[in-house]
């Protein structure tokens, strides 16, 4: 009987060791699972500070380019207003050189005023401030587009009309209707030409018809 006791006491320090046991083992896997999830976290963080770096860094190059965009925009903005900042006065200055020619043609074509001396020494004053103007123009960089034999430049020429004329290839302007002129690489506004075209044969039998009714 002693020895049955003895035995169960065994047997309960045993399954209480066991218990134990188990407890310290699912303790230890516990705090190992713990330690684990911690690493992870950690690992998230360091993964989350690093992205965020690295949008920093994104947000701060794209804010230095969109400076420095602004900054070449204002450069260039400053460039164009020294350059050009005449350019609508400049514009409107030509009206002088058309009134002038105008008045010109005027008195050119006045019967009364023909082979007179009165027109001679007219034509030469306005020759003479013609001059000055163009010479002004010049020194502020606004010159007058050559046309006359030039080559139609949709660029510089404006065609206002089509000339007859076997003697020069299609296209050469052989007609000024209207000076252009340029503030320095800008165009202030087109020459208005007049450009050579091949005279157009006549119908061949157009004219035996008409040599025909002649003839009856």
């Amino acid at each position: 009987m002693e020895k049955e006791e003895n035995k169960s006491a065994i047997d309960n320090e045993e399954i209480k060791k066991n218990l134990d046991d188990d407890r310290a083992d699912q303790s230890i896997k516990n705090e190992l699972e713990k330690d684990k999830e911690l690493e992870e976290d950690k690992t998230k963080e360091e993964k989350s500070s690093e992205e965020k770096i690295v949008e920093l860094e994104d947000k701060l190059a794209r804010t230095f380019a969109e400076m420095e965009n602004q900054r070449r925009r204002f450069e260039k903005e400053k460039i164009d207003a020294f350059e050009y900042g005449g350019y609508i006065f400049a514009k409107e200055a030509l009206n002088l050189i058309d009134n002038l020619e105008r008045s010109k043609n005027i008195l050119e074509n006045d019967e009364k005023l023909k082979n007179t001396e009165v027109l001679k020494k007219a034509l030469d004053h306005f020759d003479i401030i013609y001059k000055d103007i163009i010479s002004i123009f010049n020194k502020n960089n606004i010159t007058p587009i050559e046309s006359i034999n030039k080559k139609l430049d949709p660029n510089l020429h404006q065609a206002m009309m089509e000339i007859e004329d076997d003697n020069k290839e299609p296209g050469t302007i052989i007609q000024e209707v209207q000076k252009g002129f340029m503030l320095k690489d800008r165009l202030l506004r087109p020459s208005l030409v007049g450009v050579a075209k091949k005279i157009t044969p006549k119908d061949t039998k157009t004219e035996e018809n008409k040599q025909n009714l002649k003839d009856k």
